[in-house]
């Protein structure tokens, strides 16, 4: 579903990404971790072209990111992106936060749209704060209606930047429970996280990263599991997170 090959970024002339290639298999669930600055939001950011690479190529269900002739708003369309600030529209209610994306860009009437977005405030637990606005609810609230919003599309791939970082820790487990409900369902997920317990208990693989690289691509078991066999990076990192 997600092939990333040998993407590297600058910004100027610091080198943010440096050669990183993995790939993410329809359904699965990869989760990216480490340092700060360690180049893992940019790395996501990239997925679906907010950021601009330099070298090397994404392709996304078969449409290469790369390519000057893709239509990047159209394959956005296709990739749901979920925030660490909620980006929520606060002069509209959580029902018109739903239904502006796919009216304007997908083209449904607003009855169809208003019944997609109402089936989705359902599934995230919010339905009776339709016709409320952002600021009348929590961020854990507004985080599982930024979700909504991003699966109101139909995306063929999640990307998730830090989706609880910006919570009080009382709201991270309702998102965090929302996330796992998807994972589940088997959409593709990519998801930048320091929640530990949520890479254990859904993620298929765990990508480490530090200063632009990707350190470590292995399964859960391996990177949770035989410590000895990760890098020292990985390994500190590891007894800094994980609970004594």
């Amino acid at each position: 579903m997600i092939s990333i090959k040998s993407v590297s970024k600058w910004y100027g002339d610091f080198q943010v990404l440096t050669d990183c290639s993995t790939e993410v298999d329809k359904g699965e669930v990869v989760v990216v971790c480490g340092p700060s600055g360690s180049g893992k939001s940019t790395l996501i950011k990239c997925v679906n072209a907010l950021e601009p690479f330099q070298k090397g190529d994404i392709v996304v269900d078969g449409t290469s990111i790369a390519d000057p002739k893709t239509d990047l708003p159209k394959l956005r369309a296709r990739v749901g992106m979920v925030f660490q600030s909620f980006e929520l529209f606060p002069h509209l209610s959580i029902t018109e936060n739903l239904t502006i994306a796919q009216i304007k860009v997908l083209g449904r009437g607003k009855e169809e749209a208003t019944d997609k977005g109402l089936k989705l405030l359902e599934r995230v637990g919010l339905r009776d704060q339709a016709l409320k606005y952002p600021g009348q609810l929590s961020g854990g609230q507004q985080q599982r209606v930024a979700i909504a919003r991003a699966l109101a599309m139909d995306p063929v791939v999640m990307l998730f930047d830090e989706p609880t970082s910006a919570l009080d820790p009382e709201m991270v487990h309702e998102v965090l429970e929302v996330m796992v409900k998807l994972a589940h369902a088997g959409m593709t997920m990519m998801c930048v996280t320091h929640e530990m317990g949520f890479a254990r208990q859904v993620a298929n693989r765990v990508i480490f990263m530090d200063q632009g690289r990707i350190v470590e691509d292995c399964t859960k078991d391996e990177f949770f599991g035989d410590l000895s066999a990760r890098s020292e990076r990985a390994r500190r990192f590891l007894d800094l997170v994980l609970p004594h």
